[in-house]
This record gives structure tokens, sequence and C-alpha cells, in this order.
């Protein structure tokens, strides 16, 4: 889709065609070629036609980053793959918000994911986007969403900072070839974070990142939703709370839990025999480097000094945590393993593993397991040897 095609969507000939799009849509059960041959009958603009389509589909595709939001806003692909979750993107616009600066600018606001949580949050937001494209759709989202705020389609590392009161950016970390590693390769590169960094400014970054890339002074808060790491976001000195943290979102709310509730940090990590119970860290607690913090939590320790297992004698429900009960230690070899598991008629079987060279999707399909009951079994290693954990999730 070109910038013109879109303009042309938005008037009132435009509207009404992705109105018939998405009865076409539904109507086909979401098959494309029904529905793009349904609306072929009404719309003889092949582009046209195309684009309105391709937005009813990506519109059924991001209700699970954005909600009923979706039905109503504008996306490329590349930018709804790229766009952050509504959950995250509000968890930190809230953040932002709480500092109570006079305005944010995101640079390179794509199709205006983040800047949309910004305006929700009530802050004076505006976005900047060099491709004209994305701006238009950013600008479109916002109206689209009753939403305040402006759009400028413009080459961020050229803009003037100083009439913002704070400033949020996402690189692009990917290039024609795929995922960039090299953080200098990112757009704009870390050259550029880093200068950004020095002002009052958040930077959403690869989960991966190294924390040996954090500059001083600067927080680094790994966030996941629902068990699965989304992001990293680097906070400016001004607006550090702490130097890392674990943020987990799901159904029930948030949590957050930082190096102050670390009674380990600095200090040599806690081990211990295997308790009754076991404690597997969310992945933004293994990220920020906080598994010590969930063993002081459970008042218990690590299994091993370099695997994030924890366990205790102590039952605890934890936002930050699986939690399972330890039922016995079965044999860690393949065939004995299985023998073990048919001799308690096993089928279904979930195969969780930290430690091991073990691929769950290959071993499960060895075993051959035809039981009718169903079990958890935990593949780890504790002194360097391997060990097979029965255990019952709760």
């Amino acid at each position: 889709m070109d910038l013109d095609t879109f303009r042309w969507l938005l008037t009132e000939q435009g509207q009404s065609l992705l109105v018939q799009a998405t009865h076409a849509y539904a109507d086909a059960e979401g098959d494309p070629l029904r529905a793009a041959a349904a609306l072929r009958r009404t719309e003889q603009d092949p582009d046209r036609a195309s684009a309105a389509l391709s937005q009813v589909e990506l519109r059924v595709r991001a209700y699970g980053k954005f909600g009923q939001d979706a039905v109503r806003m504008y996306f490329t692909h590349d930018a709804l793959e790229q766009a952050t979750r509504r959950r995250v993107a509000d968890h930190r616009a809230a953040r932002l918000a709480a500092a109570q600066p006079s305005s944010v600018v995101d640079l390179g606001c794509g199709i205006g994911g983040d800047l949309l949580a910004f305006s929700r949050a009530g802050l004076t937001a505006a976005g900047v986007e060099r491709d004209p494209l994305r701006a238009a759709i950013a600008e479109a989202n916002l109206h689209a969403l009753g939403l305040a705020g402006a759009v400028l389609a413009a080459d961020a590392t050229e803009l003037d900072l100083a009439g913002f009161g704070a400033a949020f950016l996402d690189p692009a970390r990917r290039g024609a070839r795929g995922r960039v590693f090299d953080e200098e390769g990112w757009t704009p590169p870390w050259s550029f974070v880093r200068q950004v960094l020095t002002g009052t400014a958040a930077v959403k970054v690869a989960p991966g990142i190294s924390h040996d890339l954090v500059p001083p002074g600067v927080e680094a808060e790994w966030v996941s939703e629902e068990g699965e790491v989304k992001e990293a976001v680097l906070w400016s000195p001004d607006l550090a709370t702490d130097t890392r943290r674990a943020t987990v979102i799901t159904g029930g709310g948030l949590a957050s839990l930082s190096t102050e509730d670390d009674p380990y940090e600095g200090r040599e990590r806690p081990v211990r025999e295997l308790g009754k119970y076991l404690y597997e860290p969310d992945g933004a607690v293994i990220r920020a480097g906080l598994v010590t913090a969930v063993a002081a939590g459970v008042d218990g320790g690590l299994l091993d000094p370099l695997i994030a297992y924890v366990t205790s004698d102590q039952s605890f429900r934890s936002p930050f945590t699986r939690s399972y009960v330890v039922l016995e230690e079965l044999p860690f070899r393949e065939k004995q393993l299985r023998a073990a598991l048919v001799a308690r008629g096993v089928g279904p079987i979930t195969i969780k593993k930290r430690g091991v060279n073990v691929v769950p999707e290959q071993l499960r399909k060895r075993l051959a397991l035809t039981g009718d009951q169903e079990a958890t079994v935990v593949l780890t290693r504790v002194d360097g040897v391997g060990r097979a954990l029965l255990v019952k999730p709760f």
C-alpha cells in the first residue's frame, strides 16, 4: 500500500470500501482468496481493493496486541509485527506519566502504538517518523481513537529535543537481511541512543541486551506479558528508580521486582538441596538477574548456582514464578526415564528443561508414551549431573 492509496482509504469512499471488505472477509470465513474475489465485484481498482482487504486482515491479527482498538486502527504488516502490545505500552506510558514531564516525543513512532499509550496516559504527545506512510498511519490512528497528539514526518536524529519534556525511542533492530545484533547497526545506532539517554528519556531495546551495555546510572527494566518476555526498557538517570528491574504483566495485574528486593545482590548465591517445591522464575526475572530475589521471596535457594531453578520447603504463590510440587526424582537417562514414565501410566507430558542439551519436542517423540496420565517432567543439572524431576504445577 502506498501513501496515496492509504489517504484514499481515509476518504468517505475509502471508509465505505473498508466496511465492504470487512463483510466480505467475514462472509468468506477469513479465506483471503474468496474475500478478494467478492470485493473485486464492487471495487475495480485492484490497489484499493487489496489495501482495504489487507487492513481487515491486519486488524484481525492485531486484536491480540490492541484489543478492541484494532478494529478502528490502520497497519502495515511490518509495523504491526514491530508494534508494542497495548498492556506493555500502557505500563511504560503510566510510568513515564508519573514523572510528569511537560510533553513526550516518540522518536520513530511507526504506526503509533506507543504514541497512543502516551496520549491515553494524559501526556502531551508528539510522534516523529521518517517513513511518510507510517507517519500518516500514526496520525490516522490517533484520530480514529479520538486521542490528542501530533505526528511529523521527519528524521528523528535531526530533531532538536530541547523543546520536549521527555523522549521515547524504539530503535529499529531489523534490516534488509533480518535481525541486527550489532547495536551500532540499529536505526538510529547505539551512539544516538546513548545521547538520548543523557536527557529525560526511555528507550525500548531487545530483551537480550547485555547488562554491560547499559550506561551508568541508567535503569534497565525487563517486561514480560503472560510469561513471555516482550522487551527491555532503559530509563535515563533522572527517571531511574533502581539499576535493574523485572516487571510481569498478567490478567491479574502488574508486579515489579528490583535489586532492592534482593538481599543477595553482590553476595554469593544461595544454593541448597532439592526441597518439596520447585519454582521456575519468569523470563523477565532471569534477564534482569533477579533469580536470587525470587529465592529470598520463597525462603529458598538455587538448585545450581548457574541455573535459574529455585527450590524451597515452603509453598508460595508468586507472580514472578511458575510453581511446582516435587513428586519424586526419576532416572535421568532416557531409556530408564521412559520405563519409569510407562510404569506410572504417563501419556501426555510437558517437558521443562534448563542447563541440559535436550530438545523437548524431540524427546517427547522418542519417549512415545501412550498412557492416560498427564505429567510434567523437569530436566536440569545440579553440580554438572543431570537430574529428572516429576513435578505437579500448583
